[in-house]
């Protein structure tokens, strides 16, 4: 074959019409050798080229004539020497750290490991896998985006459904069987169609990078299905693919994400840049490994180990000036070529390691904030990892968004009746200031949820008191063992009308304080279903009905009463408020933007909060205290609104407020009564019987 020099930037493959420029770092190694393989099954190893071309640790040649759909992988020389950070072995294929598109499934064998399994990882196994590990394609980039734009949506009016490709729609109904857990059925028009009904504006989807099943999953007959096992940051899963060409994932996923765009829907990819699916010392080869292992991972100081901050075995070095080009340049592609609108980043302090402690000025986001690219998307942080000092909830800086995991803990705790929680749900029903004001961010800093894919669904968080892990085949064990959820008196399925009505009501509470707090909401794919996952709160090796979610047995009521609560969110901007609260009177009538009230109807003073029993108040919110303006300059105002919170095991009176804060107040929901008619109106001072552990919803419209 020709060869010619090429270039060494972009790295990866790139194709130009005429031909294919491949380009590779490793600072470390002494040679590379690109392999070509048959396009059809990539079994068969037909060229071996060697790279005579080295810039600034970039291997690179250029190869005339060959197009897209092209089979390749890589052989990389240099020493074996995993006492000083070096695992390279020729006789391992390596994908391409910059594949735009991955193919074939890998067969799980020894010949996987660099390394002689049966010993330790000193002694380097030279068996060729060529024929059983995936490869890396040429991809070619054109595609008709049709004028496509981002939504963008601004934080305070974002709905966010997070959800996976395959357990969304698996089960959907009316989708053509060839397409089930595909993008191709996100795209389809039934599933678009739900996703407006239900009025969400944001998809998070769970990783769609390709990743690799771990092998003792495989060998136990599961995988892994939430898909937190990297090994290509520019590649589409193909496991999400619904066609049979070689590449073809890459333009299916951009026309789920155009057809999604169409629909005014964004679409932000939960991303895993903290780690690969290479594991530890005793973990499979795939690719940064043998490219150049101490230019990726955190090696520890007997550099024959490393650093776990993932709980997975490694952890990528965002310190290094390669690693977080990779991330930055993998970041940009996937907005500029696959017009995604954010991400979510996993573990995300572990990203924002320094030496070892969590830094807020680290490098990673330093290259961020100067991104005019990256810098202009949603940004999310999964604000942990498990390393020490790992849990970083509000310590993000400005520019971010966090899973805010205390308001999880807390909304959970005073639904199933804790003591002593009084202050912080005021705190976290507002937008948790204590964790983002004084960094000068905005309650949409907030993401707040009751349940992800992590734990249990909503359904089960109010029908198991314990983990029901027992698919999973770790004895058990597996799964976080603290839930803070309450069954109602039975454990899990029961026939009992009274416990039924009681968990029915729970969930209405958790969706209606979700979609009323401050902050950005996130809803969890099938909790507005009554899905299940039969108490499994660590589902992430099932591919199968545990995780799908079941369509065809889903509460149709509580789905109607979701999309009406998401559409009454999105209806008043008093939910959604882009400043935090003042809590001093605004404008002549002296009344303040939120109000706090004991059930006798009295404000509430200091010492109220310090009640350890006190599990009920009310909240009133002034709709003439938003104090901002829509895009023309034009101040918003709102209704007025009055929420009785009742979290106590019995029936409250509640008495309203006097006729300055409303001169007549009407029901817009009561949880404890949702089929009831509402619109009935009750006079200032009037009493609301609040029934145990339910929501009331009051609305006055505001006075001149």
């Amino acid at each position: 074959m020709t060869i010619y020099p090429g270039d060494p930037y972009p790295l990866g493959s790139h194709w130009d019409g005429k031909g294919v420029n491949f380009a590779l770092y490793s600072h470390n190694a002494e040679g590379v050798e690109l392999c070509l393989f048959n396009k059809a099954l990539g079994e068969k190893e037909t060229e071996r080229i060697k790279f005579t071309e080295r810039t600034h640790d970039i291997w690179h040649a250029y190869i005339p004539g060959l197009k897209p759909e092209q089979l390749y992988g890589y052989r990389v020389y240099g020493p074996y020497d995993p006492a000083n950070g070096h695992r390279f072995n020729p006789a391992k294929v390596l994908l391409d750290p910059y594949s735009k598109a991955i193919c074939g499934n890998i067969e799980w064998n020894d010949s996987m490991f660099a390394y002689e399994i049966g010993k330790d990882d000193l002694t380097m196994d030279k068996r060729d896998n060529a024929t059983v590990t995936p490869k890396s394609s040429v991809i070619d980039n054109r595609f008709d985006w049709e004028g496509d734009k981002p939504p963008k949506i601004a934080y305070h009016n974002t709905i966010i459904y997070e959800a996976h490709v395959k357990g969304l729609t698996k089960t959907f109904p009316g989708i053509p069987d060839e397409i089930r857990g595909t993008y191709a059925a996100l795209a389809h028009p039934a599933v678009i169609d739900y996703l407006k009904k239900l009025g969400i504006t944001a998809l998070e989807l769970m990783p769609v990078h390709q990743s690799i099943p771990d092998r003792h999953l495989v060998e136990e007959g599961l995988t892994n299905y939430w898909g937190y096992n990297t090994i290509g940051f520019f590649a589409p899963g193909v496991r999400f693919y619904s066609g049979h060409n070689v590449g073809g994932q890459v333009n299916e996923f951009k026309t789920m994400v155009k057809e999604l765009h169409k629909a005014g829907i964004e679409i932000i990819l939960d991303v895993v840049y903290n780690h690969t699916a290479e594991g530890n010392q005793m973990g499979p080869t795939f690719a940064y490994k043998g490219i150049d292992n101490s230019e990726y991972y955190r090696l520890a100081n007997d550099k024959r180990f490393y650093f776990d901050y993932t709980g997975t075995g490694n952890t990528l070095n965002a310190r290094l000036p390669n690693v977080l080009m990779m991330i930055m340049d993998s970041l940009r592609y996937w907005v500029l070529e696959m017009h995604v609108d954010g991400f979510r980043f996993d573990l995300a302090a572990a990203l924002a390691r320094e030496l070892h402690d969590v830094n807020r000025l680290s490098a990673f986001f330093n290259i961020i904030y100067q991104d005019p690219i990256v810098s202009q998307v949603k940004l999310i942080a999964e604000p942990w990892d498990v390393g020490e000092g790992g849990y970083q909830v509000g310590q993000f800086p400005p520019g971010w968004a966090e899973w805010n995991g205390k308001y999880r803990d807390c909304m959970r705790d005073y639904w199933r009746g804790e003591g002593s929680v009084l202050a912080e749900f005021a705190e976290r029903f507002t937008g948790s200031s204590d964790l983002y004001k004084n960094d000068n961010r905005n309650p949409t800093a907030s993401i707040n949820f009751i349940t992800a894919h992590d734990g249990f669904t909503l359904q089960d968080l109010v029908s198991y008191n314990d983990r029901h892990n027992d698919a999973n085949k770790e004895d058990g064990k597996d799964g976080a063992e603290d839930n803070r959820s309450w069954n109602c008196g039975a454990e899990g399925p029961t026939d009992n009308k009274d416990i039924i009505a009681l968990r029915n009501r729970q969930k209405r509470n958790f969706l209606v304080t979700l979609m009323l707090s401050q902050g950005v909401p996130m809803l969890l794919a099938g909790d507005e279903l009554g899905n299940t996952q039969f108490g499994n709160n660590n589902a992430y090796c099932q591919d199968n009905e545990i995780s799908w979610i079941d369509w065809n047995a889903q509460d149709k009521e509580l789905m109607e009463f979701t999309a009406q609560l998401i559409q009454f969110r999105k209806s008043h901007p008093v939910f959604s408020r882009k400043q935090w609260f003042k809590g001093r009177p605004v404008r002549a009538r002296g009344l303040a933007d939120i109000g706090w009230f004991l059930p006798d109807g009295t404000e509430m003073a200091e010492d109220d909060w310090k009640t350890g029993y006190a599990k009920s108040l009310g909240i009133f919110l002034f709709g003439g205290g938003l104090n901002t303006v829509d895009q023309e300059g034009k101040p918003i105002v709102d209704d007025s609104f009055y929420i009785l919170f009742n979290a106590h095991g019995g029936t409250l009176d509640f008495k309203l407020p006097v006729s300055k804060y409303g001169k007549t107040w009407k029901k817009v929901w009561d949880t404890a009564h949702p089929t009831d008619e509402n619109g009935k109106e009750y006079a200032p001072d009037g009493i609301y019987k609040a029934e145990d552990r339910s929501i009331v919803l009051l609305t006055s419209p505001i006075q001149s």
